[in-house]
Order: C-alpha cells, then structure tokens, then sequence
C-alpha cells in the first residue's frame, strides 16, 4: 500500500464519519479490525517464521523497551518541571509512550520493505507493555484508578497480542503450519490494514488544536524516538533497521486517546494534536522514502 492509497482510506474515513452521525458502524468496524481481522494478520506473518529468524532480529525487541524509556522519561522531568499539576501533564505522557504503531506503522514500514515482520513484533510486543503503562498514567492524572491485575489483562484479552503470543509459542516449539493454511490467514488479514485507516479516519477532528502541545507531543513522541534510531541501529540490517526507525516514531494512537476520553483526561486536545502529527508523520516518511529509493 502507498501512501496515496493511505490516505485516501483515511479520507473516506473521515467522510463517511459525516454521512453517518451513529457511532455503532464505526464501533463495529472497530471490533472487527481489532478483534479478528488484525489478529489473523499478525498470526500469519509470525507463524510464517522459525526461531532462527526470531533470533537474528532480537534488536527489535531492545528497541522496544529503549524507545518506551526515552519517550517517557523525558515527557515526565518536562511535565513535573514545567507543567506541574497541569492535567495536560497525564495527556502527554501517555500520548507520548503510546504511538500507532499498526493503523500507519504497517503500511508506512510496507513502503521501505517487503517482509515487515519485524515491525508487527515490534508493534505488538510494544502494545503490551504500553498499554497498561497508559492507563496506569491517565488512572494517576485523573480521578480514576487501575490495579495491576486489571491492566495486565486488559492487555491481555486484546487479540492480536494473543495471536502474537500464541504463533511465538508456536515458533520457539518449532511447530510450522502449512503453507496452505497460513496464505488465507495473511490474506484475509491484510484487510485490517485498509480498515484501520478507515476507523482512523473516523476519529479525526480539529477541536482544540494548540501549537504548544503539538510541539510537546511532537518532541517527545517523534522527534526524540527517530533520532535515537537513526543514529544507532544504522548498522542493522535493513529489515530491523526501517521496521524499528518507523514504529518508534509513528504518531499517538487512537488507543491512547480512547484511554485519555476514558479518564476525561484532555481527551479533545489530544485528538487535535494525533490528527495533525499522523499528516506530519506521513510526510516525513514519504520524504525519507524518496530519498533511499
């Protein structure tokens, strides 16, 4: 998928979001994409592989943890230092540590190579970490709260981490599923990709919109992430190379914004800012594409 392609679905996201005010066929969509189609996706691309590539790729998942700590640490000194009691403090830490990594990771990482099997395990090995860490945040900055119990299996009743749990154990016991039954599994989970850039599309608006706290997240979302591994894994190889350059820098998701609406955590501005760093991200990735090629 190019980049044309991208955001023309996100496009016709956004317009069939006019054309029908009911939020149940985007819920839908929503579930469908989550809980099945994105799933089979990221089984069939993992199951597809044996240990020993599993092994030769183990940088991804350093990078995961590595870009988890320089996108929180830094957001957090700058909130407790500058923004203080400021609940917008909450709202750019979990904007920060929690980007989109398969809505545009996938079809950005597509651009740049073939095989992007890294990059679904850098997804979702990173989903999984982040996602109670997220709602640990927005629960502290918020009138909420979370125990330890509830967010590690919110994180793991969602689907695709299950899938990807499950084709790892399959993977390190070196049990291969024929080839005849994985090319539908792929297939049919290729369309999560057109459908979650639809669902994106859905969700944007432009209520709220500040430059300061798009210049915050930015920072510490994007531009920190990407010149970390620019400047550090350019000996890698170029699968694990793209695959981590793009994931780590992919904008917020829109599961992060559903956790700061959760918590009525400035949930409005926080969408404003998603919005415009996905069309940034876009750009900056259609450049740097331009250039390799």
């Amino acid at each position: 998928m190019n980049i044309a392609e991208m955001l023309a679905f996100i496009a016709a996201g956004y317009v069939l979001k006019r054309l029908v005010k009911s939020e149940k066929p985007f819920d839908y969509l929503r579930i469908i994409v989550n809980d099945f189609l994105l799933a089979l996706f990221i089984f069939g691309n993992v199951a597809s592989k044996d240990l020993a590539y599993l092994l030769s790729i183990k940088t991804v998942f350093l990078y995961v943890f590595l870009i988890i700590g320089i996108s929180l640490l830094p957001a957090y000194i700058y909130g407790h230092f500058v923004l203080k009691n400021d609940p917008w403090d909450g709202a750019l830490m979990v904007l920060s540590v929690y980007p989109n990594t398969a809505a545009l990771g996938f079809p950005i990482a597509s651009l740049f190579l073939d095989d992007i099997t890294p990059a679904i395990l850098y997804s979702t090995t990173n989903s999984m970490v982040v996602l109670p860490v997220a709602t640990f945040i927005a629960a502290h900055y918020s009138s909420g709260g979370a125990s330890v119990k509830k967010s590690f299996l919110k994180a793991f009743k969602f689907p695709p981490t299950v899938a990807n749990l499950l084709a790892l154990a399959l993977v390190v016991g070196g049990i291969h599923i024929p080839v005849k039954i994985l090319e539908p599994i792929q297939t049919i989970g290729w369309l999560s990709i057109p459908l979650l850039l639809i669902y994106f599309g859905s969700r944007i608006t432009l209520r709220s919109f500040e430059w300061r706290k798009l210049i915050e997240v930015g920072t510490f979302r994007i531009a920190i992430p990407f010149t970390f591994v620019f400047l550090t894994l350019r000996w890698a190889a170029p699968e694990v190379f793209y695959s981590v350059l793009v994931e780590a820098s992919m904008p917020p998701a829109i599961a992060a914004n559903a956790i700061l609406a959760q918590y009525r955590l400035k949930a409005e501005e926080a969408i404003s800012v998603t919005f415009v760093l996905t069309l940034f991200v876009i750009g900056l990735f259609v450049g740097l594409s331009a250039l390799m090629g």
